[in-house]
């Protein structure tokens, strides 16, 4: 029994991932985070690529260029430095872009953040047993299957480019230098966008992958998710919440829908379904409001306040609950239950005494209080 307790088979509460959050333990992938780097650097190329060019061959241009002073002075710094400049704005426009696409990546992952401790020193990058447990661990494998897909699917994609290339490539000998420099850097831009396109499928593979394993690295034992509740309801910054929340209910549009209930089903705490059914006017009953926790607390103090009957059915309460949401009928199947704790009702508004009627959920809307469906009412 404590093994089963200790499993971690519970998916993860909104508590246990901000903490997974300020701990710096998020979602990441290195080969979509570079497919995304290297596609828009590659789209950059292809609208700015001639600006980089011209840029460079004014560097090289001033490399080569001089005059008598500069024999007489001479400072093989000077004209890289006068020209350099122009280096300066499509170099950083570049960076700029690479910036760009490590933040969307991480953006569309969302995960966005940052996190000091992921910049602290730990023992465990450093230690031999550690490292070599990751080396043959299954997420070595896992690296050492991507690697090798890697080198396979993007070695055939440049491969079977640069043999398509091949014939084009032959002819530059026949061109001029400005011409077969533009036509060298057509066919490297579309080199790059192939094999951007080979680390987007990668990325493709990798991405569930990933995933999977930061759902599994958040996952908890029960008796995490018991201990976390316990902690939670115990607080007094959720205990307070959860007195504004009940007072909004109070004061809120829940008054005007309860005053019109006839009735109030009961769990008899986790639940409250109240319900109206005005002849002439539905034709059949309808939930007016409904809540869990202290959402049916506050409904249940409206209905003891106004004289609204509750009555405690905990399986039908819980049968509406999860199968009708507020100002809509009632599910067909709960007709002919809900039909006799109304008449209930109106008898004993009009002669006092009475126990309450049994009634039967179908199975079909049989829930428990998470609500999972169960095979028989308890």
């Amino acid at each position: 029994m404590s093994e089963s307790a200790g499993e971690k088979t519970e998916a993860p509460t909104p508590k246990r991932k901000r903490k997974a959050v300020e701990e710096g333990q998020i979602l990441k992938s290195k080969d979509f985070g570079t497919a995304v780097i290297i596609l828009l650097g590659c789209a950059w190329m292809a609208f700015f690529g001639g600006g980089l060019m011209a840029a460079c061959k004014g560097v090289m241009t001033a490399a080569f260029s001089f005059d008598h002073g500069d024999v007489e002075h001479f400072e093989p710094l000077r004209p890289l430095q006068a020209a350099g400049w122009q280096l300066l704005l499509p170099l950083g426009s570049l960076l700029a872009l690479a910036l760009v696409g490590a933040f969307l990546s991480q953006a569309a992952l969302g995960s966005i953040g940052w996190n000091n401790k992921n910049l602290m020193p730990k023992a465990s990058r450093v230690n031999p047993g550690a490292g070599i447990k990751r080396m043959f661990g299954s997420n070595g494998w896992i690296e050492l299957g991507k690697s090798l897909l890697k080198v396979l699917l993007l070695g055939s994609m440049g491969g079977w480019m640069l043999w398509s290339l091949t014939h084009s490539s032959l002819g530059l000998m026949a061109l001029d230098i400005q011409g077969a420099v533009g036509t060298l850097g057509s066919q490297f831009i579309t080199l790059m966008f192939v094999m951007a396109t080979g680390l987007l499928i990668i990325a493709g593979i990798d991405l569930p992958i990933q995933m999977i394993r930061h759902f599994r690295q958040l996952r908890m034992s029960k008796q995490e998710v018991k201990d976390e509740h316990k902690e939670s309801e115990g607080s007094p910054e959720l205990k307070g919440a959860q007195r504004q929340r009940q007072r909004e209910i109070l004061k809120g549009g829940f008054r005007k829908s309860v005053a019109t209930a006839h009735v109030v089903l009961t769990n008899p705490t986790h639940f409250s379904v109240a319900l109206r059914y005005e002849s002439g006017k539905d034709q059949v009953p309808v939930v007016v409001a409904k809540g869990r926790g202290q959402t049916a607390l506050a409904i249940r103090e409206l209905a003891a306040e106004m004289d609204v009957p509750m009555l405690e059915y905990p399986s039908l309460a819980r049968a509406v609950y999860f199968t009708s949401r507020e100002g809509q009928e009632v599910r067909d199947d709960l007709y002919q239950a809900i039909a006799i704790i109304l008449a209930f009702v109106f008898q004993v508004n009009k002669q006092a005494g009475g126990s309450l009627p049994p009634v039967t959920v179908p199975e079909t809307a049989l829930f428990d209080e998470h609500g999972q469906k169960m095979a028989r009412a308890t």
